[in-house]
């Protein structure tokens, strides 16, 4: 909710001037068309200014993720995820008071984003972590799926509340985001039960009993669950050098899969930040709607990837296919995003449909990896029950992607100049890459099956 607004205020900070009524005591020239812009986006490079101030935000982001989940494996998760999200609602309302301010240097709207972004990355390791902690192997996908719905909810809520002020004071647009989230981190900190234990609840099962798990030592399947619930009923009892240690960045790395999602994350980001960042404008610029339609528009692309991302989690695990799954959405992702290009304004209703379709096929493999898979990979077996891998896996898939959600605008904002086919072309190329990069995992996961239905035909036959 907090990072959406800068994408519907952007139609604000540069418009066509000469459509508007200019107040009869302003003091520009009347053949001035950029008296009603936001300086320093007033100038004609405003596109690259924009992808400039995304952008800070993005890296800092990106760099901060890879540090924000060692720290997430050695702080009280409580704790953490309450002061980033104060400090997060911090820097979103000072980004809107530079309005208020009457504040034209560049330099302060990146250093906020730059600050703002190292702030949010307490974010994304923590709550993973924590709903991982509470939910086993079984149904992850789907409740992952279900409960990762809130990142659209916080789109689609960014865009609406933004759009109510975008057109008189766009500062405002930032303010009440930034004071709302400050509060979520105040109900945070006063409610998050960190693990099942804490309130005499049973740990859940992190590995499936049975199925298609290849490479599965059945001596780990049956020792690692009862170790780590018996570790950490026992923790506060325990000596702190019979607690598992925190994995290291390396070890993380090592576990199987891990370099792969990430980096199709990295690809699959990078579409979905450019569409999140990107799409107000293009919808403004190319149907001609006003800021707060454009707006209220890209949030249908959100509810797709609600739609996305809970199908995404069903279908993973009633065929316990991770990698395929998102395989399979990446290939539909890209004709999609094509005809939405070149159709897709031709009428609400062609916008309204291809919307929801895109969204739900370019979201939904970007939810599985960043939820489920994340959570898979951070309890997976070769770690023989130590759970402190958790946020460690969680940060570098997400800090990996976050390295594509940075490249996504700043290429947008390049690109964008020389036509907006051109941008589409990159995201397809992007999309087409995400998917090449899991070949090696869905070739085991289709092995994997082969496996499990021959010894299952075998079982009929006895």
């Amino acid at each position: 909710m907090s990072r959406k607004p800068i994408s519907v205020v952007k139609s604000r900070l540069h418009q066509n001037c000469s459509e508007l009524i200019e107040p009869t005591n302003d003091s520009h020239s009347i053949n001035d068309t950029t008296w009603c812009d936001w300086a320093p986006f007033d100038k004609n490079n405003y596109k690259e200014l924009l992808g400039a101030v995304d952008n800070a935000f993005l890296v800092a982001y990106a760099i901060g993720m890879f540090i924000s989940g060692i720290f997430g494996e050695r702080l009280p998760l409580r704790y953490y995820l309450s002061a980033g999200m104060l400090l997060s609602g911090l820097f979103t309302s000072l980004f809107g008071l530079g309005y208020f301010w009457n504040i034209h240097m560049l330099w302060y709207f990146v250093l906020i984003q730059i600050c703002n972004g190292l702030v949010q990355t307490t974010g994304w390791p923590s709550v993973v972590t924590c709903v991982g902690n509470w939910f086993g192997k079984g149904k992850r996908g789907l409740i992952m799926g279900i409960w990762n719905s809130h990142t659209s909810v916080g789109n689609i809520l960014g865009s609406l509340i933004a759009g109510v002020w975008v057109n008189e004071q766009w500062g405002l647009s930032f303010v009440v985001p930034g004071i709302i989230t400050a509060a979520m981190g105040v109900l945070t900190f006063l409610f998050l039960i960190e693990y099942p234990e804490d309130v005499d609840c049973t740990p859940p099962q992190h590995h499936a009993s049975g199925g298609l798990e290849e490479n599965q030592d059945p001596e780990d399947l049956g020792n690692s669950p009862k170790e780590s619930s018996l570790e950490s009923a026992t923790r506060g009892s325990k000596e702190p050098s019979t607690q598992p240690a925190a994995i290291s960045f390396l070890g993380a790395l090592r576990i199987p899969g891990v370099v792969e999602f990430s980096l199709c994350l990295l690809f699959a980001k990078l579409v979905s930040y450019t569409f999140l960042y990107w799409l107000p404008l293009y919808i403004f610029n190319v149907a001609h709607f006003s800021a707060k339609q454009a707006g209220d528009l890209s949030t249908l692309f959100d509810v797709g990837g609600i739609i996305g991302g809970i199908m995404a989690g069903l279908i993973s695990d009633y065929t316990n296919g991770r990698a395929t799954t998102c395989c399979v959405m990446l290939i539909l992702a890209a004709p999609m995003m094509f005809l939405y290009n070149s159709v897709g304004q031709n009428g609400i209703t062609n916008s309204v449909v291809m919307l929801i379709i895109c969204g739900a096929l370019v979201n939904g493999p970007y939810a599985l990896i960043t939820t489920a898979v994340s959570a898979d990979l951070g309890t997976h077996q070769s770690l023989k029950g130590n759970a402190k891998a958790l946020s460690t896996v969680t940060a570098i898939i997400d800090g990996t992607g976050s390295i594509g959600a940075a490249l996504g605008p700043l290429l947008a904002g390049l690109i964008s100049p020389t036509g907006w086919n051109n941008v589409f072309y990159m995201l397809i190329s992007a999309d087409i890459l995400a998917c090449l990069l899991l070949c090696r995992l869905v070739y085991k996961e289709i092995l994997a099956w082969k496996s499990f239905l021959s010894r299952d035909r075998g079982y009929k036959e006895i």
